[in-house]
């Protein structure tokens, strides 16, 4: 398609994966916007369809390709342009899938997809690429549109160090990179222009945060110099590393209204042996006493938790010292994942492979606990007065949100209420979270 694209009027743009990839399609969104072009969603015929992949998992990589074909079946003449961690590390699995011509965009060259995906001619697949290990700098993305979305995310963070024997992305990522803190400030203060009620933080590994700086600074530095703005926002931290929850973060939490009460911490495994495998910096009991921390300097704290399951070695003891010690820690919601074999990752050449059939079996009982654990958070709040971000709910005058805890929650009210800070009264449980009643005064 030689000249389609000089023509291009219409562009879908669909996303896997993380909060960092979902603030790197809106980027893109921006620039096609900026340019003149109609967004159209995904499923309809488009000039352009960008497919933003994922690649932490061997079934993100499937779903990766059959959104390829999808996008081809749509209109098999359209621009197709392929990036994120799938177009990374499987840029030849991608090339072999279909005959038709696409464009590959490394996560070191985002910030030029929308000049790429609207260039006359074909795509020099090697150029659009790139090598992630030597780069020093995060791509630089800006979002002057969060369509959709009462929250934006903010990225703040890129690439990891950590090198965790299941995960594949410091390949696909590269190593840690922070943004600058004044573009932190620039994207914070087009978010606030936007309309936006609540960011969230987020990075690959959000905690190493400006170690890289010149000079360095840190997570809490940053954090406080978003406070200082005084914006009329709520802020969120995404998923941090246990051994990267400070004193000082915790006090700033505890005493700042403006910073919400919530943490989402990975666990991946409560069993010493496998956490040594999967090359995790902390035991099961520094774990513990992490939460523990965390619930005694931090009222009503939710936390949530992801676990790994089905690890290579991982057997019925090992298993059972996750649950156990997940089913005795104050924890708020579980995010449970089975173990997928990535290739490429030192785990997929790891003897003791665990069985499909039982890794299933696993990942419901986990599941089970997660219902039972947020229906006790939920619980513990019932009869609180809590301040809840409304958004539109689906239908007639109920609107929804989540609290400060993270508690989702159904209320009454007028639709001119949506995209403000509301008190809510938390009245009784429902399948979904809770029922609550506005307060009057509103």
């Amino acid at each position: 398609m030689e000249n389609a694209s000089r023509q291009a009027s219409r562009v879908a743009v669909t996303t896997l994966g993380c909060k960092v990839n979902q603030f790197e399609s809106a980027a893109f969104l921006s620039g096609f916007a900026a340019a003149g072009l109609t967004i159209v969603p995904f499923g309809e015929s488009a000039d352009i369809y960008v497919i933003n992949t994922c690649a932490v998992t061997a079934r993100a990589g499937a779903q990766s390709r059959q959104l390829i074909r999808r996008a081809l079946k749509a209109n098999p003449d359209a621009r197709l342009i392929v990036t994120g961690c799938y177009a990374q590390v499987a840029s030849e699995e991608i090339v072999e899938l279909v005959e038709h011509p696409l464009c590959l965009v490394g996560n070191a060259y985002k910030d030029r997809l929308v000049e790429v995906a609207m260039a006359e001619g074909q795509c020099d697949l090697e150029m659009y690429l790139g090598d992630l290990a030597g780069s020093r700098e995060v791509c630089p993305l800006m979002v002057t549109a969060f369509a959709g979305r009462t929250r934006s995310y903010l990225k703040v963070q890129d690439g990891c160090n950590q090198f965790c024997t299941y995960c594949i992305v410091p390949y696909s990522r590269g190593r840690s990179r922070s943004v600058a803190p004044a573009r932190v400030l620039e994207q914070a203060k087009l978010f606030v222009g936007q309309g936006f009620r609540e960011m969230v933080l987020t990075g690959i590994h959000l905690g190493h945060y400006g170690l890289d700086l010149t000079p360095p600074m840190n997570l809490l530095a940053l954090v406080e110099l978003l406070l200082a703005q005084n914006y009329p926002v709520r802020y969120r931290l995404s998923s941090l590393e246990p051994t990267e929850i400070t004193p000082e973060l915790l006090a700033l939490m505890a005493e700042t209204p403006a910073l919400m009460p919530h943490l989402h911490i990975p666990l991946q495994s409560g069993d010493d042996r496998t956490l040594a495998a999967m090359h995790r910096r902390y035991t099961s009991a520094r774990f513990a006493e992490i939460i523990a921390a965390c619930v005694a300097v931090v009222p009503g704290l939710a936390i949530g938790v992801d676990v790994l399951v089905g690890f290579p070695g991982e057997d019925e003891a090992a298993f059972r010292n996750t649950y156990d010690l997940l089913s005795g820690l104050p924890v708020s919601y579980l995010h449970v994942f089975p173990y997928s074999r990535r290739p490429g990752t030192i785990a997929a050449k790891l003897p003791g492979q665990v069985a499909g059939q039982v890794k299933d079996e696993r990942v419901a009982l986990l599941r089970a606990l997660d219902q039972h654990k947020r229906r006790g958070f939920y619980a513990s709040h019932l009869g609180e007065t809590s301040q809840v971000l409304a958004e539109a709910g689906r239908g007639g005058k109920t609107l929804r949100g989540f609290t400060e805890h993270y508690v989702p929650v159904a209320f009454a009210a007028p639709a001119s209420m949506a995209n403000t800070v509301v008190a809510v009264r938390l009245d009784r449980l429902t399948d979904e979270g809770v029922a609550g009643t506005l307060v009057a005064g509103n």
